[in-house]
């Protein structure tokens, strides 16, 4: 099989990037062992949130005080499973380093905010091409609440660098919560609602559009799990799979979070690791109690978004081998936490689900050419902000194989940072 690019990787960021391809007109083929937006991808589980103001990295200055407390408590966002600690623990220090400090703080936020921004705009506009205009919607805005001001005070350094960005907050009193959120537990009398967010009503239908849309357009998807990189003279001139080589001149990684040993091959060895999310979810329609807009429960670090299939609440992290056997009482961690904000939601029957997300140690992705084959661009780890970025990130892997001037700095997302 022939292509002029190879696209490894069907998830969200794979299929941005194809279709930014083949509407460039070229031959494209998208490779991947899974149907695309399924259940088995990291892109179905999303939380479903498109938060262009998602730009501080998962670690904070001095939130390592707080990972003992988070590992003892049973309903706390963090669990790790000891075995894999001497794996992971290099990874850890690096997560905790690129939170260490304000100034770090900083400097990341500018980055992430550079590929965040006008994110619900870009994903509208991908979706009306690709025939499913229903499900971004660009102008919902997202809501975080907390117990009280206090606990909203307790992250401010967060808030503050936001509005350093430019990004408008509004904090919203108890009453006015309560009439925004009717459903919402009255635990909850503090909000900041950030009006310039978006969602999007089905992630896993999203993707799988996008794929169909490239598809009108000439690409071609194949059901195969990519095993290497031929390359020859230092250029890339085939992509290895179980169902045989494609020759190609280009091909982008966008494997989630099994794309480094690829992008080792490529002569790039990234500190990529999954952290685990669970998520639970309740069918149904828009009768179900639950939120009027996605909501970041404070004190609980869970998701909680309406989709056109439910409700679902996502979040937290579990540090574990991505092969290892899920632990579902994660899951019913989701619903404890989903009853205790809804309580009028009937969560006994809820939809549970695990999945993968391909994190770096500072919350940047990696957006790249790779050092060691001409031809080959990384776009992965994009960690907790995937969906939101993918309409950003494909058109950059896009401009850089194509020789593009990309539209923003791809400085900060190299991959060379963690050398």
């Amino acid at each position: 099989m022939k292509a002029d690019v190879t696209v490894i990787g069907a998830g969200v960021i794979g299929a941005q990037t194809a279709v930014q391809l083949a509407e460039r007109g070229l031959k494209v083929v998208l490779v991947d062992p899974g149907p695309p937006g399924g259940e088995q991808a990291a892109t179905y589980g999303n939380a479903a949130w498109l938060s262009s103001h998602s730009v501080t990295p998962p670690a904070s200055p001095g939130v390592w005080k707080q990972v003992p407390k988070w590992l003892r408590d049973p309903l706390g966002p963090l669990s790790l499973r000891p075995a894999y600690l001497p794996k992971v623990l290099p990874w850890l220090l690096r997560y905790l380093a690129a939170g260490s400090s304000e100034a770090k703080l900083r400097q990341i936020a500018g980055e992430l905010r550079s590929l965040l921004k006008d994110a619900p705009q870009l994903h509208a506009e991908m979706a009306a091409r690709a025939g499913v205009p229903e499900l971004i919607n660009a102008t919902s805005g997202l809501m975080h609440v907390y117990r009280d001001r206090a606990g909203y005070e307790a992250d401010g350094l967060g808030w503050r660098i936001r509005r350093e960005l430019g990004i408008t907050c509004e904090e919203i009193e108890a009453e006015e919560l309560a009439r925004r959120q009717p459903d919402l537990a009255k635990d909850y009398g503090f909000a900041v609602n950030v009006p310039e967010a978006g969602q999007c009503l089905n992630p896993g239908a999203y993707c799988a559009a996008l794929v169909a849309y490239a598809g009108t357009m000439g690409a071609r998807q194949i059901a195969a799990r990519a095993t290497g990189l031929r390359v020859e003279g230092g250029k890339l001139v085939a992509v290895e799979t179980s169902q045989g080589d494609i020759s190609c001149g280009s091909a982008v990684i966008a494997m989630g979070a099994r794309s480094a040993a690829l992008a080792a091959k490529a002569g790039d060895r990234v500190p990529l690791e999954s952290e685990r999310g669970y998520h639970v979810t309740v069918e149904g329609g828009a009768n179900l109690p639950g939120p009027t807009t996605s909501v970041m429960v404070g004190d609980r670090k869970v998701v909680v978004t309406r989709l056109s299939t439910g409700i679902r609440c996502a979040g937290q992290v579990e540090i574990a081998s991505p092969d290892a056997s899920p632990d579902w009482r994660r899951a019913e961690i989701m619903r404890t936490h989903l009853g205790a904000v809804f309580p009028g939601l009937d969560t006994s029957e809820a939809k549970v689900w695990l999945g993968l997300r391909p994190s770096t140690p500072d919350g940047k992705p990696v957006i790249a050419k790779a050092s060691g084959a001409e031809g080959v661009v990384h776009c992965f780890g994009h960690g907790h902000v995937g969906l939101v970025s993918s309409a950003r990130s494909g058109r950059l892997a896009a401009q850089l194989v194509t020789g593009e001037t990309p539209e923003i700095d791809l400085a900060p997302f190299a991959a060379g940072r963690f050398s």
